[in-house]
């Protein structure tokens, strides 16, 4: 196992930069997720963490080594991809030892590495198969056991679920952070679902167009936003942005609509901002700030209320049930709001 660090890292292809001056630590161990939007560069990132393209600048270590100019079959690294990259004509025992065939080893250490793997990833009644033959998830496991056959330094995981399902999703990943749990090999895991990154990193970085945004655990970014792109990124459903200007009594959402006023911010009287507020954050309350009902959508948990504040669409998350209808005006009160600057869009606290 071992860190990797980012120092400023660029990418250009051609005269169109894509990268801009990346700076990450991971530590040794860490399960790190890259998340963000498509074409944010995540995944060009983890491919020239892999070795299969070129930096433009910067500086790559896995461990301590500068990797720059190491081909990627010499980075000591397993990458699992987005389509599992199983040969077709492969029995799954073949495809997960191929990578140690390659390297010489003999074919009892194979077996053996093999049979482990495959103990691990519940993959033993399959070994004989062929990929035509299982399931996407158990493809995605094979996959998953030929990166842990090799035993590296630190795997690379490219939107490994996209591909499956939403049950499959859900109980894949749980399966990949066990397996982490218990090989506690470096692991950096492109995603740009937000919950996939939630669930499972213990470091998310969040990118947009080329930049890292914010990097932290998964309840520091959700409780600590740095900026809007962060605080809407982070969290289902999204963050609630309503525009207003900083009063005395308040800040002013709308005519004569205040919204409490967040403890330590730094916008002065007369100021316009944005203000945040979650979904979660939104409790139905007599004395609340009153909305007009559009959409009540029950999912068994809890209600998600899709209602207008001040004409800006607003969504609530309660856990209460409530017999709310179309047109009804109901009561919501933040518990707890966020500030940003609408120019730069950073947080004022």
């Amino acid at each position: 196992m071992a860190a990797v660090t980012l120092s400023g890292v660029h990418k250009s292809f051609g005269s169109t930069p894509v990268v801009h001056g990346v700076d990450i630590e991971i530590a040794d161990g860490e399960f790190c997720v890259l998340v963000g939007p498509s074409g944010c560069g995540k995944s060009t990132l983890l491919r020239m963490i892999a070795g299969l393209e070129e930096i433009s600048g910067g500086e790559i270590r896995i461990g301590d080594r500068v990797v720059n100019n190491v081909a990627p079959k010499e980075r000591d690294i397993a990458m699992v991809f987005q389509n599992y990259a199983l040969y077709p004509h492969m029995t799954v025992q073949d495809n997960m030892g191929f990578s140690l065939k390659l390297a010489g080893e003999s074919p009892s250490a194979i077996k053996a590495r093999v049979d482990e793997a495959a103990s691990i990833l519940g993959l033993g009644d399959y070994l004989a198969r062929f990929p035509r033959q299982l399931s996407g998830g158990q493809r995605q496991r094979v996959a998953m056991g030929r990166a842990i056959v090799r035993k590296p330094q630190v795997f690379l995981f490219d939107e490994p679920l996209s591909n499956l399902d939403a049950k499959l999703r859900v109980q894949m990943r749980t399966e990949i952070k066990a397996l982490h749990q218990r090989l506690k090999t470096t692991s950096i895991y492109v995603t740009h679902d937000q919950i996939e990154a939630m669930t499972m990193a213990d470091k998310i970085v969040v990118m947009n167009a080329g930049k890292t945004e914010q990097v932290g655990s998964p309840l520091e970014l959700y409780d600590n936003p740095t900026n809007l792109f962060v605080a809407g990124f982070i969290g289902s459903p999204a963050m609630n942005f309503l525009p207003g200007r900083v009063a005395a009594s308040g800040i002013e959402v709308g005519e004569g609509v205040f919204l409490p006023i967040p403890v330590g911010n730094a916008a002065a009287t007369g100021r316009d901002v944005i203000i945040g507020v979650r979904p979660e954050h939104l409790a139905v309350a007599g004395s609340g700030l009153p909305v007009e009902v559009v959409v009540v959508e029950p999912t068994g948990a809890d209600t998600q209320i899709f209602c207008k504040l001040a004409g800006i669409n607003v969504t609530a998350v309660v856990r209460e049930r409530h017999e709310f209808h179309p047109g009804e005006t109901i009561r919501l009160a933040p518990q707890l709001t966020f500030i940003f600057d609408p120019a730069s869009g950073t947080r004022l606290a």
